[in-house]
C-alpha cells in the first residue's frame, strides 16, 4: 500500500487509542505541582512513565497549583471534571490549610465536596493525607490528621496516610525551605502514592472488563 495510504491509518489509531486511554486527574498543591523542580521531575510525571511501565494506558493530567488550599481546589474542580473526564481523581490538597492554621472541620468540608463532585461525574477518588509539623501543637496535628482518615472510612476511599511518608524526618529531601520535596525525593513520593493507586487501577480494570 502506498505511503500516503498508510500514513493517515496510522494517525487514525493513534488518536483513537487517545481517546479510550482513562484520564487519572491529580488534584493538588505545590507538592504535586513540582514547586522549584524542573518540568518533568514531579511525581504525577513520574506516575506516567510508571503507568506506562506497567502496562497501563491511563493518561496523566497534572492539575495541582502552587499555594492551592482546599477551598481554591473546591471552586475549581468542577470545570476540571467536565473538561478532562477522569476515571480516577487523587486528592492531594489540605497542607496549605494546615499551614495557615485553618479549621480542621472546614478542610473536612471542602475534601468532602470535592470526593462527591468526582463521584457525581463518575471519578474514584484516591485521598492523600498530609501531617502538619509538631509545632502546630499535638491537638491541632492530631484533628488534621484525622480528617483524612475519617473521610476515607466514611467515604470507602482508598487512602495514602501521609503523602512524605518514609522522608519527612530527612532534610537533604527538602528543597532550602525545608517544606518542598527535592527531585531525588519525587520517586519517593511516587513510591507512596502507587501502593494505594494500583490496585484501584487495577480494580477499575476488572470492572471494565465486566461490562
Amino acid at each position: 500500500m502506498p505511503l500516503r495510504f498508510i500514513i493517515p491509518f496510522v494517525f487514525m489509531f493513534f488518536f483513537a487509542a487517545l481517546a479510550r486511554a482513562d484520564t487519572i486527574l491529580v488534584w493538588g498543591d505545590s507538592l504535586s505541582a513540582g514547586y522549584g523542580l524542573q518540568k518533568g521531575q514531579e511525581w504525577p510525571a513520574l506516575l506516567q512513565t510508571r503507568l506506562q511501565a506497567e502496562g497501563f494506558r491511563h493518561v496523566v493530567v497534572n492539575g495541582s497549583v502552587s499555594g492551592e488550599t482546599s477551598s481554591g481546589g473546591r471552586t475549581r474542580l468542577p470545570d476540571a471534571l467536565a473538561e478532562h473526564a477522569p476515571r480516577v481523581v487523587i486528592l492531594e490538597l489540605g497542607a496549605n490549610d494546615g499551614l495557615r492554621g485553618l479549621q480542621p472541620g472546614l478542610l473536612a468540608d471542602n475534601l468532602k465536596a470535592m470526593v462527591a463532585a468526582a463521584n457525581g461525574a463518575g471519578a474514584r477518588v484516591l485521598l492523600v493525607g498530609m501531617h502538619m509539623p509538631p509545632n502546630y501543637g499535638p491537638a491541632y496535628t492530631r484533628r488534621f490528621s484525622a480528617v483524612y482518615r475519617e473521610l476515607a472510612e466514611r467515604e470507602d476511599l482508598p487512602l495514602v496516610p501521609f503523602l512524605m511518608e518514609g522522608f519527612a524526618d530527612r532534610p537533604e529531601m527538602f528543597l532550602a525551605d525545608g517544606i518542598h520535596p527535592t527531585a531525588e525525593a519525587q520517586g519517593l513520593i511516587l513510591d507512596n502514592v502507587w501502593v494505594e493507586l494500583k490496585p484501584l487501577l487495577a480494580a477499575e480494570g476488572a470492572k471494565s472488563a465486566r461490562k
